[in-house]
């Protein structure tokens, strides 16, 4: 049921859209009657969700290449001639001790969670900016302030897109609203795949809320951010780790 009616109509790109918080937030904004275009690299996750979504509009692209990041854009303007909100959500992430990090690995985990944000940023605004309004949404990660070992790579991408997402946020002020959310541990079915139920079990007892965060929990703060009711915030970081950073 929709919560949002001025969602409406409105033009969003989500990317890695295909899975996890990204499919689920897809599913979310399709809910309160927005126009969605699905990015990802995962051709057969784009299919899938076209078959389930006929009315999103599937892109497939890199979001570390630039050529395909332009040629992405090009089909979205041909659709809509514009775009209203960014949900910037792609990333990869390896897990190596610090000092078995390659620095193919580096600049891999590095160009699709820092550069590709940089990209997508750039040419949403190029959009956005002429009609003197426009939402950037951007998935960081309570690794961006925090050091977890065996992430660094991980951790310094998404500490560079908080401090990307508040440059942004303070040059395109008062038209562009630009912010980031920080999920903590969250239950998506690549998460699943990595855990046995004594490792689930062990790291909820950790946190104050005792269970991961659903994807579409997630979904839903994107849709708050996206929305009129949070017109007066930007270039701000919202923590979402059952408390796990208190």
């Amino acid at each position: 049921m929709a919560r949002f009616p001025e969602m409406a109509g409105q033009r969003v790109l989500v990317t890695g859209a295909a899975s996890g918080i990204g499919e689920a937030t897809v599913h979310r904004f399709l809910q309160e009657g927005s126009r969605v275009a699905a990015l990802d690299w995962d051709e057969e996750g784009l299919k899938r969700l076209h078959q389930e979504c006929p009315e999103v509009l599937p892109l497939r692209a890199n979001v570390a290449d630039a050529k395909e990041i332009d040629r992405a854009f090009g089909e979205l303007d041909a659709a809509w001639a514009g775009l209203d909100i960014l949900v910037s959500n792609a990333g990869i992430s390896l897990r190596h001790a610090f000092l078995d990090i390659t620095l193919e690995e580096w600049e891999r985990v590095v160009s699709v969670n820092l550069t590709g944000m940089f990209l997508l940023s750039q040419r949403a605004l190029a959009r956005m900016v002429p009609n003197q309004r426009g939402r950037i949404l951007m998935t960081a990660s309570t690794n961006g302030y925090r050091g977890h070992p065996y992430y660094a790579d991980y951790n310094a991408s998404k500490a560079g897109v908080i401090l990307l997402m508040k440059t942004i946020a303070a040059e395109y002020a008062p038209h562009i609203r630009t912010n980031a959310v920080c999920p903590g541990y969250v239950l998506t079915s690549m998460q699943k795949r990595e855990y046995t139920p004594e490792m689930l079990d062990a790291v909820n007892a950790g946190l104050p809320l005792k269970r991961h965060a659903t994807p579409e929990e997630v979904a839903g703060l994107f849709l708050f951010l996206a929305s009129d009711d949070a017109d007066y915030l930007t270039g701000q970081c919202f923590t979402i780790d059952g408390g796990e950073t208190i």
